[in-house]
């Protein structure tokens, strides 16, 4: 499975609202992009998403910006994910053939398990203010 750029774009962007979340500090695209190496242009397109899916707010004017919708603990990767693509995990649809039902259900298992994950690791955990472990050889 591979994550998409936008996927990956949106978590990291949602982290960075995530640190600001409770200090009343707006998140202007111009500083996410700049903070978290987004394209602005497709930043914008990605923040679309995330308010249509109600995962952020947004406030218009030289004073606006966007905030996320509800606190850290309580957006999963999964909710973003989701926002951005879609499902988790698609199938081909072709489950034809001597195994194809066997491993249709294996699939649908694998998918299942990947998403409680994903719904395990929220936004706080991302955006924590501690430095990130360091491992030493």
């Amino acid at each position: 499975m591979k994550v998409s750029v936008k996927v990956d774009y949106a978590c990291r962007v949602m982290a960075e609202m995530a640190r600001l979340h409770g200090t009343g500090e707006l998140a202007q695209i111009e500083r996410l992009a700049r903070v978290e190496a987004v394209p602005a242009n497709f930043l914008a397109q990605i923040l679309l998403k995330l308010r249509d899916h109600k995962l952020i707010t947004s406030r218009r004017g030289n004073h606006g910006g966007y905030s996320l919708a509800r606190p850290p603990d309580e957006i999963s990767l999964f909710d973003i994910m989701t926002a951005v693509e879609g499902r988790c995990l698609q199938l081909s649809g072709n489950f034809e053939g001597q195994s194809g039902k066997r491993l249709k259900k294996i699939w649908e298992e694998i998918s299942a398990a990947f998403e409680e994950k994903l719904k395990s690791c929220t936004l706080d955990r991302i955006a924590s203010k501690t430095p990130v472990e360091m491992y030493y050889i």
